[in-house]
């Protein structure tokens, strides 16, 4: 039973530090705003690409198209709440099977959820602060602002504390991530190829003893991992959560 053997590893790794990628997000209920009919309608509803939206030249010169739609569009997700995958991956930690959680998306479902170490590589919308004065605010205000959010203080404009196209990550959380992953004897790699970008710049810092995929579709790269399942990320994690418990009773 593969679930059983992939618990069995989960139980003697010192330390396991999963990676969380875009399926869970689809799974969860998100729309992928970069994919498909999503980002069509976008275009046609903003005259811009998400991509062009959602950059540092546009939060630079074109402020309030770039808050209308990071209101309407992005932070109106973050009403979605963290459904089983990241429920489960809560109770995998709290169990001590998981010590680190690593992202890149930026909807805090994984803290929402309750996990505590989490990498949030592109940081995340609950985050924001006034780039002049440094005073932080909470999504709240960046919510229930109208037009542009302006800071209470020095009445700069706030922003997220996100990568936007354009910007390179931090490297401080880069290398956060990486020394994360050096610690692991285990890799749980979740709802992403091992060639994405998650991945793929940070697998090379990965010394460890059992690299496990959980993803529903296959790709080439698959055979770097030592286990492949193919399955929706939140069923299989439902699995292993139940497999433990049954077998801690």
């Amino acid at each position: 039973m593969p679930g059983a053997n992939i618990l069995q590893m989960l139980k003697e790794s010192q330390y396991t530090v999963a990676m969380s990628g875009i399926e869970m997000l689809l799974e969860n209920g998100y729309p992928g705003l970069r994919d498909g009919a999503v980002s069509y309608d976008i275009e046609q509803k903003y005259g811009y690409s998400v991509e062009e939206i959602m950059s540092s030249a546009f939060y630079a010169t074109r402020k309030e198209l770039f808050f209308e739609f990071y209101k309407n569009e992005v932070l109106a997700q973050t009403e979605i709440p963290p459904g089983k995958g990241f429920m489960n991956l809560q109770k995998l930690e709290g169990y001590g099977l998981i010590q680190c959680s690593i992202t890149k998306r930026i909807f805090g479902l994984l803290e929402r959820a309750g996990c505590k170490n989490v990498v949030n590589l592109h940081g995340s919308v609950y985050d924001n602060f006034c780039p002049h004065c440094r005073k932080e605010y909470p999504i709240e205000y960046m919510k229930n602002a109208k037009g542009i959010p302006l800071c209470e203080k020095c009445e700069n404009t706030i922003r997220p504390k996100i990568t936007l196209f354009g910007e390179m990550v931090d490297n401080g959380i880069v290398t956060k991530a990486a020394e994360e992953i050096q610690k692991a004897d285990v890799l749980l790699v979740l709802g992403t190829s091992l060639h994405a970008a998650l991945c793929h710049q940070l697998i090379q810092y990965y010394n460890g003893e059992k690299l496990i995929l959980i993803t529903n579709q296959e790709h080439y790269s698959d055979k770097l991992a030592d286990v492949v399942i193919y399955s929706r990320v939140d069923d299989a994690l439902e699995k292993l959560v139940k497999t433990y418990q049954i077998n801690s009773k």
